[in-house]
């Protein structure tokens, strides 16, 4: 079947870096929802679906700004047994991230409270508080650009907005993200954080499953193409 027209660059079939009779993952363009929502704009499910042909089980969350890696079952069985992996903390989850401000240190453990505030933000605070649910990541500096700064993300518990918050409330709001504090936007609303790695079980062989999502063709993250070889490399 041909790719179904779509405004995002490239063919829907470019996006799969993985596809099984159990899962299929794909590098989500970042502007992207992967869900439909009452905006009733495209969605990943919705032209992932029209391109396989069947129904697509979503199993976890990527914000609409993000780019990268989603992993979607092609069974229900398939996304409630991958999901009971997210919850168990099984999944690893890695991101890269575009930042103005370097961080202090240049590896931490952030552990913090996220709460639902005004605006669709989400609020981080060093304390517990009603409501507040406990977030969790691990960030490492990996170089820098004439004006930007590169760092790696392990992301240990799945809130909303996580990332953006920590390191918003680390002094170090990603680029393009005016909802956590950096001053200009991207076009088209997008932020620089990127879904990079995630290994996960298959939900019938078994096996330990890793996969890799290429970063957008920007040159925002072409000026980090040689630290990001060189981690290649290292991993």
């Amino acid at each position: 079947m041909a790719d179904q027209p779509h405004r995002f660059a490239g063919r829907i079939s470019d996006w799969i870096l993985h596809k099984d009779n159990q899962v299929i993952a794909f590098n989500k363009p970042a502007g992207l929802l992967v869900q439909p929502d009452k905006s009733k704009d495209p969605s990943l499910l919705g032209l992932g679906a029209s391109y396989i042909r069947h129904d697509l089980y979503p199993i976890h969350r990527l914000d609409r700004p993000t780019s990268g890696l989603v992993l979607l079952g092609q069974k229900p069985s398939a996304q409630a047994a991958i999901s009971q992996q997210f919850k168990a903390g099984t999944v690893k989850k890695e991101y890269l991230a575009v930042v103005a401000e370097r961080p202090e240190e240049e590896a931490g453990t952030l552990v913090q409270w996220i709460s639902e505030g005004r605006n669709n933000r989400s609020v981080v605070s060093d304390d517990e508080t009603p409501g507040a649910r406990r977030a969790e990541l691990d960030y490492r500096y990996l170089g820098s650009s004439e004006r930007y700064h590169l760092l790696h993300v392990t992301l240990k518990t799945g809130r909303k907005h996580q990332i953006r918050a920590q390191l918003a409330a680390l002094g170090s709001p990603l680029r393009g993200d005016t909802k956590y504090g950096f001053k200009r936007s991207n076009p088209g609303g997008t932020i620089d954080l990127h879904s990079w790695k995630l290994a996960f079980d298959h939900p019938v062989s078994k096996q330990r499953i890793s996969l890799t999502a290429p970063v957008p063709d920007q040159p925002v993250w072409a000026a980090f193409h040689e630290i990001m070889e060189a981690l290649d490399w290292m991993n």
